[in-house]
């Protein structure tokens, strides 16, 4: 490994100048003025996926956009890896928050500033380096390898289920990686081993045929922005709990070992409210903040719309209000479940005066395993390799939909892999990632494949079992 890991640090330079390469392609597959610039990822994505070593280079092609594959099995009766990434990224939005632009990445303070460098871009480029790094110095790979990564997981990742599905055999593996999650904080490297699940939904509501005047109509007829917020206040009370009945009846409960773990993190509720600019903390009464990020429900509104909002007055009843709600499940929530109770208690409590639409625009389910297990334990070795500090263990409440559909389609044990930050900015202006935690999870990813690939003396099976 010697070898391996001293190419990785002579390198360091030339990867950073690839990685700004890459986050320079504006792959935003929520926009459809930037399909082509998807498109142009995904085929730089499988280019770079050749130059690094790997073979049966394809573009598996869907409805939307096309998922990049390449393998490299040679390393017979050692286990598979089935390495998950996305090449898309978020939209820009609000671009004049940006310090510098979006796709011209640009190094400040240790710091790399661009779309994508977190989430997810950055993190599977150190991927493809630890790939090159044990080809290029040793002419193989200790594991046999297979790379999977889609243009459509920020907008819901719809059409990888179908290609998962359709592609079972040859995605076939021991051991789903993926590296698109952070570390607890800065210089505590952790291991994530539980993800929330989501519903998310549109609401929209209409009173009358067009906007009204508010002095000749005023009384006469409903006001749907009003009818709107007091629905969205119906749903959870003035402790943080959810209102809808039957949410919580299959919620897994935080159990005492886990509790006892987060209290000890080193986590600083004050500095994280101030980091946030909050005036004060909020969340369901009776945990922690960790315990309500990480593994209780919640119900949130993403958007409002509705009426006049520019400058200066216009006096109207708007005719329709909008809103765009999500819920964060936890094991073991099912998404189709907690939408048709959301459904039903959304009908039930909406006012007859108003016409109210709701529409599923997507969901996942939650996920979680054995922090114990033989898998997580070897990323564990490898992370404290490369880091020089022992991992911890935390869960994540965000959520990656397709962990569970490779469990159920495959079978397939799921180590998430990050080296990300908490402040790193995914989805929101001047997204980072931290340059040394970039060259020391290339490291660490390479450190991986050989603990995996068998140099701790296990077998694939024992690795499942720890």
């Amino acid at each position: 490994m010697n070898a391996v890991i001293d190419y990785i640090n002579t390198n360091r330079d030339r990867y950073l100048s690839e990685l700004k390469d890459y986050l320079a392609i504006p792959s935003v597959s929520a926009l459809p003025q930037h399909a082509a610039d998807v498109r142009r990822c995904a085929e730089w994505t499988a280019d770079e996926l050749r130059r690094v070593g790997l073979q049966n280079v394809k573009l598996i092609e869907t409805p939307g956009n096309p998922v990049v594959y390449g393998d490299w099995l040679g390393a017979p009766g050692a286990p598979t890896i089935l390495f998950y990434g996305h090449y898309d990224v978020q939209p820009v939005d609000p671009v004049e928050l940006w310090t510098t632009p979006p796709f011209e990445a640009t190094i400040r303070d240790g710091e790399i500033y661009a779309r994508g460098a977190a989430d997810d871009k950055g993190q599977i480029f150190m991927h493809f380096k630890a790939i090159e790094a044990h080809i290029k110095q040793t002419g193989k790979l200790p594991v046999n390898m297979k790379v999977v990564l889609e243009g459509e997981e920020e907008v819901g990742s719809e059409n990888l289920d179908n290609v998962i599905k359709a592609h079972k055999a040859e995605f076939a593996a021991d051991v789903l990686v993926i590296s698109d999650s952070p570390m607890f904080d800065r210089g505590i490297p952790s291991i994530c081993y539980g993800l929330r699940g989501l519903t998310y939904y549109q609401i929209d509501v209409r009173g009358t045929s067009s906007d009204l005047h508010s002095g000749s109509f005023g009384g006469a007829v409903a006001n749907p922005a009003m009818a709107l917020a007091q629905i969205l206040a119906q749903m959870k009370d003035k402790g943080g709990r959810i209102k809808i009945p039957g949410f919580y009846d299959d919620v897994r409960p935080l159990n005492e070992q886990e509790r006892s773990e987060f209290a000890k993190l080193p986590f600083n509720e004050k500095r994280y409210r101030k980091e946030l600019g909050a005036p004060k903390l909020f969340g369901e009464s009776g945990y922690s903040t960790l315990e309500r990020v990480w593994g209780r429900p919640t119900f949130e509104v993403n958007g409002l719309l509705s009426g006049f909002t520019g400058e200066g007055a216009k006096t109207v009843i708007p005719a329709v209000a909008m809103a765009k709600v999500s819920m964060r499940l936890v094991p073991d929530q099912d998404p189709e479940k907690i939408g048709k109770l959301f459904e039903v208690h959304l009908n039930k409590i909406a006012p007859k005066t108003v016409e109210v639409k709701v529409t599923r625009m997507h969901g996942g389910k939650p996920w979680m395993t054995d922090f114990n297990s033989g898998y997580v334990q070897a990323a564990a070795r490898a992370i404290e390799g490369a880091f020089g500090r022992t991992p911890v263990f935390t869960r994540e409440g965000g959520s990656i939909p397709v962990v569970s559909t490779f469990q159920e389609e495959l079978g397939l044990p799921t180590v998430l892999f990050g080296v990300g930050l908490p402040d790193e900015n995914a989805h929101a202006p001047n997204e980072k990632l931290d340059v040394s935690n970039f060259h020391n999870g290339i490291i660490a990813s390479a450190l991986l494949y050989q603990e995996i690939g068998g140099a701790n003396g296990k077998s694939a099976g024992e690795l499942v079992s720890g």
